[in-house]
């Protein structure tokens, strides 16, 4: 006997969402619903009605991975009802598709890639879920990563500020943020012959948010370390810190962005993941030419493994040999080929 299927294509937003609901080949159908713990139970109460009309018809969902999480996912799964998450940097879509971008059209096309995936075996781009444990480390880890973030924007901020206004560091005040530096600072604060009044009172809000969050890094750095010591977390954390340019939180980040390695066959899938691996042009007769780094990675991963690579380059150069002789005769090329 044959399997009937409902097949449930949703374009899930922060409120307004949209689910395409089709019978096996049926032309689907537009249900609208909200992101909220009532709007999601009223589509999968949707779903089991139309299931049970078609005969105990089964019931598949996806929709595409967003800043939303996995709730709906959590929720679907809960009931017996099988929920795929996709990545969205792995939809193929047309630049029709791209330029007249609404969310019907795309809960559509993620029906069809359903679809296609159940009754014809082709590949859906699905995400990896991480189980509830890894999604709340994630959280405290972000949270770091973003405190990092905004710190070295108000720094910038405060940088040119400054350079806007004509001033200039004096001389002895130190390389970076010193505690002189700091305090020439707070005394332009108060400077009504360098600084306009409202200039003044712009600068000093700035130096009190670098302040505060100065101080909530702090705050975080310690349940970090705490996390860092569970035994879930410890032997890995241990290891990846042997490597050249790795701290606690760039160790962290890999450690609950990656999640279970054992779902990687072999390094290079890592690599992938990460948005390490090349991209590839190859077309008719021109042979396979490759290019920039895909860069198709989790956000987190980006920021800590430039700085990674940046630590790690200056310590090979330090330490001088082969590394810092190849390095060396890079620049010498570039300098050759930019020279006129």
């Amino acid at each position: 006997m044959q399997v009937r299927h409902i097949f449930v294509g949703i374009d899930l937003g922060d409120k307004n969402s949209v689910a395409r609901i089709a019978v096996d080949r049926d032309k689907g159908t537009r249900f609208g619903f909200l992101n909220s713990r009532q709007g999601r139970a009223r589509l999968l109460r949707e779903v089991k009605r139309r299931s049970e009309q078609a005969d105990s018809a089964k019931i598949v969902m996806a929709y595409e991975a967003s800043s939303c999480g996995f709730v709906l996912s959590d929720e679907a799964e809960a009931l017996g009802i099988k929920c795929w998450v996709l990545a969205p940097t792995k939809m193929e879509k047309s630049v029709e598709q791209r330029q007249h971008k609404n969310d019907d059209r795309d809960a559509d096309d993620v029906l069809e890639k359903l679809r296609g995936h159940v009754l014809a075996g082709n590949r859906l781009p699905t995400v990896w879920v991480p189980d509830l444990q890894t999604r709340d480390d994630r959280e405290l880890i972000r949270t770091r990563l973003d405190l990092t973030e905004k710190q070295t924007q108000i720094k910038a901020q405060i940088r040119m500020l400054i350079k806007r206004h004509g001033l200039e560091k004096p001389s002895g005040l130190g390389a970076g943020w010193t505690i002189g530096y700091r305090r020439w600072l707070q005394a332009l604060t108060e400077s009504e012959q360098l600084l306009g009044w409202s200039t003044r009172q712009a600068l000093d809000s700035m130096v009190r948010q670098l302040q505060f969050l100065e101080a909530e890094i702090d705050q975080v750095q310690k349940p970090l370390e705490e996390l860092a010591n569970e035994p879930r977390h410890k032997p890995i954390i241990e290891e990846l810190r042997q490597e050249a340019g790795v701290g606690l939180l760039t160790a962290m980040v890999y450690r609950t962005e990656i999640g279970q390695a054992g779902r990687f066959g072999r390094g290079r899938q890592v690599g992938k993941f990460v948005g390490l691996t090349p991209t590839s042009h190859e077309s008719g007769q021109q042979s396979d030419r490759k290019g920039h780094i895909s860069r198709q990675d989790p956000r987190d991963c980006a920021r800590c493994y430039v700085k990674r690579a940046g630590c790690t380059l200056f310590t090979m150069l330090a330490r001088g040999g082969p590394t810092s002789d190849w390095f060396r005769e890079i620049q010498k090329r570039r300098r050759s080929h930019s020279s006129p």
